[in-house]
């Protein structure tokens, strides 16, 4: 049976990822922890630079400065570079072999992938027998123009809309060709590292050209006004 991106959100065997990016610092650390750690930064720097001022002595300061520049370059590199280091670090770690796997063990399988008792279609482009789907409406925004959502900045694309599923599929694995079922549906904890692919830009001008485009906004309740949108799919 194919569902339809109508159907995603009341299935149980689909699991819906509403999370825009699946590996962030920033969506993984309670923000109470880290105004904790800004606030004992703070308190470090103020107090070494009292004593730097009062006896003369540097050291507290320049142990609290190697610190934050630590963490800082952490968190950084978290943010900018962090999906590309768990791709490469999946990429690297060797494929297992399904005949000698134990139970609760984390394997990697490379193999074939076939849909389960229940297939998925992609939003927009209506592409059949998926076993994951992924469609986010990005929009632009200018000085003055709307944002897309609570924080969006000016002169950056933000997320306005996004429709991410997964559900239960088989794998056929390379060096054994033992066949398995993978549970990513059923609200599974899925963390996907898929590529998008710019399906269509749009911008005031040329947004008449795209009647499925402004129909599939119809459908989802979005308004085009004079935005700037990308829609992706993956």
């Amino acid at each position: 049976m194919k569902m339809r991106a109508t159907s995603f959100a009341h299935n149980q065997a689909v699991t819906n990822l509403n999370v825009e990016d699946g590996f962030s610092i920033k969506g993984s650390i309670p923000k109470t922890i880290i105004y904790m750690v800004l606030m004992l930064f703070v308190i470090g720097f103020v107090a070494g630079g009292f004593i730097l001022a009062a006896i003369h002595n540097p050291i507290l300061l320049i142990v609290v400065v190697v610190i934050f520049g630590f963490v800082a370059a952490l968190v950084t590199w978290n943010i900018y570079y962090g999906t590309k280091g768990v791709i490469g670090f999946v990429s690297r770690y060797p494929d297992a072999d399904l005949r000698t796997a134990k139970d609760g063990e984390y394997v990697k399988v490379t193999g074939v992938v076939t849909c389960g008792n229940v297939p998925l279609e992609s939003s927009f482009q209506r592409i059949s027998r998926c076993v994951y789907t992924s469609t986010c409406l990005y929009e632009y925004r200018g000085w003055d123009s709307k944002a897309a959502n609570t924080q969006h900045r000016r002169f950056t694309w933000g997320l306005r809309s996004m429709e991410r599923h997964a559900v239960d599929f088989y794998i056929s694995d390379f060096q054994s060709g033992l066949r398995a079922l993978v549970r990513a549906g059923s609200g599974a904890c899925v963390t996907p590292y898929v590529d998008e692919s710019i399906v269509i830009d749009v911008n005031p001008d040329n947004k008449d050209m795209s009647p499925e485009f402004l129909r599939w906004l119809r459908a989802k309740n979005l308004s085009s006004d004079d935005r700037i949108m990308r829609l992706k799919e993956g």
